[in-house]
């Protein structure tokens, strides 16, 4: 069972728009969506909330920290709450698949992804968490991918992005059940 979900990103008005923030945008819809208040608890280093998503208690965290430092967050809340890294979700951008796709899996390693490398190494070198993978696309050159994460998508890809972000609420209960199988056939079969 799922009891923590986390959405990966960069803090400040600068970043609120870019693509590498799209793990927060998946986290403050499923706030706003299941009217869980986030407020900035500086032990837990993020913006914290706890409330029932299709009748599962569950925590929601967002890292008020840079994305290198994400782990940070993540195991101060994990270890003081006592879950289990897989009982962790944690909702990223992915470069290696396209915008308007969402995928869920568990485990693997980080995929050169900041965030996870350091959630990775905060939890002990432990990688059997849960991830929602948010399709931003690649810019199709490794020395563009940084500048690439840290813009903003053009109207049509934050539109088809913003289309998986809802696909991916819509099947959030689901993957709080451990129904993933489920999720899989029918998350992963969309395309917005």
């Amino acid at each position: 069972m799922i009891k923590l979900i986390v959405g990966l990103g960069n803090p400040g008005p600068q970043y609120s728009q870019t693509r590498h923030n799209a793990g927060v945008w998946y986290v403050e819809e499923l706030a706003r969506a299941y009217s869980i208040p986030l407020n900035l608890e500086t032990k837990f280093f993020g913006h914290v909330g706890r409330g029932l998503i299709d009748g599962k208690d569950c925590r929601l965290l967002i890292p008020n920290t840079f994305m290198n430092l994400s782990g940070k967050a993540v195991s101060a809340l994990a270890t003081f709450y006592k879950i289990l890294p897989d009982e962790i979700l944690v909702a990223h951008d992915e470069l290696d698949i396209d915008p308007g796709t969402v995928k869920l899996k568990k485990g693997g390693g980080h995929g050169g992804h900041n965030g996870l490398r350091d959630t990775i190494k905060c939890l002990a070198n432990c990688k059997d968490f849960y991830r929602l993978r948010i399709g931003i696309g690649h810019p199709g050159d490794k020395s563009q991918v940084s500048n690439y994460v840290l813009g903003k998508a053009p109207a049509d890809q934050q539109r088809a992005i913003d289309e998986s972000i809802d696909e991916a609420l819509r099947h959030t209960g689901d993957i709080l059940r451990g129904d993933h199988n489920k999720v899989m056939q029918t998350m992963h079969a969309f395309k917005a």
